[in-house]
């Protein structure tokens, strides 16, 4: 089907798909409709074989990548037992809100890239453009491929550029083809990721319960000893804060994956539906399971071991891997490791997605140039996906001695863009809020809602934006300088204001009024193209739940 069939066809189901013709004719105006099609036009050049099964598993296992694997032994290490069950509490609540804010705003208007065209539909063309670039940046900075060279060496003493370049090329054939494809392969790592969460909280509760044969019962001793709290950068309750809130940035890392839900609307089936099941149940699960894992990780390992205190930037370093090397389960770490690897190969993949999404949504309100409009016959957008592709060669930096320090980077710079995307959601969100009121709407008229929503987008602005402006707050004590660190975690600040104060001179956009953002449209499009409620489960339909 060309291009033009294609745009006719969009245009015939949205008027043919609606209940009742006339009654819209009257209730909307002829701009109306064309400032729908408008809005929708390029969405439909896109595939919608994504279903919301997919769609609920890629939200539900794209968090579980390195951030909780890898990482959360540094943030152990950082903050003590305590401090980091409470790190996730602080950090999961603000990512609960910044999620309510996304799926409102996104089941009134699905498009590709979410918030990016959120900003400029909301708020000001040059804030869409400002974080689309921005996330765009951290999308291709190849953190999670970084991650996979790490993994690796637990394994062998092989240059780990021949496994950057194997699973790069493996990376890219997943994302080149058919999103169908991909939401497949992801599928089929989550059942992965799942099995493994599962396995280690079991796992967990044996060795902390003493199941393992010559080890005494643990239950609580590490809270105990070495004690719930570490103590950083000072001593005393200081210490032991400074540990806590320097941990949050790792733990922000750890949740990224979440706002995978709405980034792929544009590609879903009945994407209204599918967004606010999978939201609406997604989170809570991860949430769960993140914070009965931490909990158990807390009663395992001490915060004080030399190897995860230490790493060496291999994969040895895992506080999962540590625990049951310590209680002296000779396979399982490699089972682990294993499905650890499949984790961030997926993370990987999300990270093109992302970036080759926002680039086609920023191509779309022709801030990038047309050509990464361009689709293959399965409606991917190949162009976006080979310029994101092309820059996965970044992760050959962590072939060296310092490979533990370059994936801190790749992991710093990850959590500042990731922070910025929730400041922008929030504002989104409080602009689309300030919209309805002024132009006789109210949250009711929305197509779904949550009870927390109208606070949401206020709460997860302020600590997002303190989260951020406090990131790398360890660089300006006494002795703790770094400049490699500085960089990582505040460069995203300065490249988001050039490039907004770029987007405003190269396009002359305004900050929209309450009364200018066109809501109409979008209400149009909800009336016009109903999608049908969910069919009730039966048998194993059941099954549906674990990321339904």
């Amino acid at each position: 089907m060309s291009k033009d069939q294609k745009d006719q066809k969009f245009q015939v189901d949205v008027v043919a798909d609606a209940s009742d013709t006339e009654s819209l004719n009257s209730k909307y105006s002829k701009q109306d409709i064309e400032d729908a099609n408008g809005i929708f036009h390029h969405e439909n050049r896109l595939s919608s074989k994504l279903n919301a099964r997919l769609i609920g598993m890629i939200a539900l296992v794209g968090v579980f990548g390195t951030g909780l694997f890898l990482s959360s032994g540094g943030t152990l290490h950082t903050t003590g037992p305590v401090g980091m069950l409470l790190g996730y509490i602080l950090v999961g609540s603000v990512v609960g809100a910044s999620q309510v804010a996304s799926t409102e705003v996104a089941c009134l208007y699905p498009a590709t890239s979410s918030y990016v065209a959120h900003a400029e539909h909301f708020v000001d063309k040059a804030l869409g453009f400002a974080i689309g670039i921005v996330s765009t940046y951290s999308a291709i900075v190849p953190g999670e491929l970084a991650a996979v060279s790490v993994i690796v060496t637990y394994w062998t003493d092989i240059n780990p550029a021949l496994w950057i370049s194997i699973f790069g090329i493996v990376i890219i054939a997943t994302n080149c083809y058919n999103v169908k494809w991909y939401g497949e392969i992801e599928f089929f790592f989550g059942v992965l990721k799942l099995l493994l969460c599962a396995g280690l909280i079991l796992t967990g509760l044996i060795i902390d319960l003493g199941g393992v044969p010559g080890q005494e019962r643990l239950g609580f001793h590490y809270w105990k000893t070495p004690g719930p709290f570490a103590a950083k950068y000072a001593t005393g309750s200081l210490g032991k804060f400074l540990g806590f809130w320097k941990a949050v940035n790792s733990i922000v890392y750890a949740f990224g994956g979440v706002q995978s839900i709405a980034m792929l609307a544009g590609e879903t089936k009945y994407p209204r539906r599918a967004i606010h099941r999978a939201a609406k149940r997604v989170f809570f699960r991860v949430l769960i399971i993140y914070l009965v894992m931490v909990f158990i990780l807390s009663l395992i390992v001490p915060f004080d071991d030399p190897v995860i205190a230490k790493p060496s930037g291999t994969a040895s370093g895992s506080p999962w891997v540590r625990a049951i090397s310590l209680a002296g389960i000779k396979v399982l770490p490699h089972i682990i490791n294993a499905i650890v690897l499949t984790s961030a190969l997926s993370a990987a993949n999300l990270g093109i997605i992302k970036g080759s999404r926002t680039i086609y949504a920023l191509a779309i309100k022709e801030q990038l140039p047309k050509v990464f409009l361009k689709v293959n016959k399965n409606g991917l957008p190949y162009v976006a996906v080979i310029f994101c592709s092309s820059f996965l060669p970044l992760a050959y930096l962590t072939v060296s001695n310092t490979s533990a320090n370059v994936f801190s980077w790749f992991q710093s710079i990850t959590s500042s863009v990731l922070l910025c995307d929730w400041i922008v959601i929030s504002v989104n969100y409080i602009a689309m809020l300030r919209a309805l009121k002024a132009q006789g709407y109210s949250r009711k008229d929305l197509p779904y809602t949550f009870a927390v929503g109208a606070y949401s987008g206020y709460y997860s602005l302020f600590f997002s934006t303190l989260f951020l402006l406090t990131g790398g707050f360890p660089v300006f004590i006494h002795g703790y300088w770094d400049f490699a660190q500085f960089f990582s975690a505040y460069f995203v600040i300065p490249l988001a204001l050039v490039v907004f104060v770029f987007g405003k001179l190269y396009f002359k956009t305004k900050l929209l009024t309450p009364t200018e953002v066109k809501l109409k449209p979008l209400f149009y499009d909800v009336e016009s193209r109903p999608e049908p409620a969910f069919a009730k489960l039966k048998g194993w339909d059941w099954v549906a739940l674990l990321w339904g």
